[in-house]
């Protein structure tokens, strides 16, 4: 499969290496992931950039529900990641 990453470079990657989980990378120097869709909402938990989150839905109004590798999840901006 032809993949092109953050950067803008294109690779070929297997793709039984790709996985089941969709993931999304952060390229905000810091997303704020918040307890709902809403830029008032509280913060669930911060990502810095390059830190690898999985996708678990797509919601309404540019927000992404993600969850970290620990577990923590919340609604990042999609603007904040890249991979949606």
């Amino acid at each position: 499969v032809k993949v092109r990453d953050h950067a803008g470079a294109l690779a070929w990657v297997e793709r039984k290496s790709l996985g089941a989980r969709r993931m999304v990378l952060v390229t905000a120097p810091l997303a704020e992931v918040r307890q709902r869709p809403e830029d008032g909402a509280p913060a669930a938990f911060g990502a810095a950039q390059n830190v690898a989150l999985e996708l678990v839905e797509i919601a309404p109004g540019g927000w992404l529900r993600v969850r970290h590798a620990d577990g923590a999840a919340g609604y990042v901006r999609a603007a904040q990641v890249w991979g949606h």
